[in-house]
């Protein structure tokens, strides 16, 4: 069944330091860190203002060893987390994790397209505090991103799993088209695309907003990370500019110049 207009709700950095992750993007994206309060579990809170925007943990030696990678996972709200995991796991994409419980958080499982992108199906324990993406705040998700090994395709299977509806679509020359999706008609949240040969996996980029794109990118190189592409204009005239952070996730970032 589909999930009518599924939004992302949540971000999530897996990482092999969190506490230098945390001092990169605080200083990157003005973040405030704060270890969660929850028992038993290391893991770090981002904060835009007073709103919890995203989280990270460390990748444990076993996850590495299993070649988990170090990077960003965006979580799509689904009213019911078995039933999305069910009909995505029939319609081509693997479950990988779950469905299972974080005690006073919610439902989550952990889960890929058919052509191998991850991202996380979750369902809120406290549903009345809303979602906290808000696209357009600075520390916000301004637009996601889905480099696949088919966009065509991809979309395709997005459809159906979580109400996207396609925007414009941008001819990218050999690249293919580049196409607009959204929750509904006239609120588009991000684009998907055939990913370039050289990438080896297809994979989900968020970009975060910052208040200015020529003061960002400085921080990055300071922090110790590294400017993939750009900073370059984009339609809308915001400038952005895609990363890689110290321990090896990309990223990017998206404002004024």
């Amino acid at each position: 069944m589909a999930t009518t207009g599924s939004k992302f709700v949540w971000y999530e950095l897996m990482t092999t330091d969190v506490a230098a992750a945390a001092k990169f993007y605080a200083d990157v994206i003005g973040w405030k860190a704060q270890k969660s309060p929850m028992p038993n579990m290391d893991y770090m809170l981002f904060n835009a203002g007073a709103t919890q925007v995203a989280g990270a943990f460390a990748l444990s030696p076993e996850q590495l060893g299993h070649g988990a990678p170090k990077a960003w996972v965006g979580y799509v709200g689904v009213p019911n987390v078995d039933r999305a995991a069910a009909d995505l796991k029939a319609a081509g994409g693997q479950v990988w994790r779950g469905p299972d419980d974080i005690s006073g958080v919610g439902r989550f499982a952990m889960v890929s397209d058919p052509q191998g992108a991850a991202f996380a199906l979750f369902n809120s324990a406290r549903p009345e505090e809303g979602s906290p993406a808000d696209v357009g705040k600075p520390g916000h998700v301004g637009w996601h991103e889905l480099y696949a090994g088919d966009g065509a395709s991809a979309f395709d299977f997005y459809a159906p799993q979580f109400g996207w509806v396609k925007g414009d679509a941008m001819d990218m020359g050999a690249a293919g088209k580049y196409q607009i999706f959204g929750p509904a008609a006239g609120t588009m949240i991000g684009g998907i695309m055939t990913k370039p040969a050289q990438m080896a996996v297809p994979a989900w980029l968020f970009y975060f907003n910052v208040p200015s794109i020529e003061a960002a990118v400085p921080k990055i190189k300071s922090g110790g990370g590294q400017v993939a592409n750009g900073p370059m204009e984009v339609p809308g005239g915001q400038w952005i500019v895609r990363g890689i952070d110290p321990q090896g996730a990309h990223f990017a970032l998206t404002g004024a110049k």
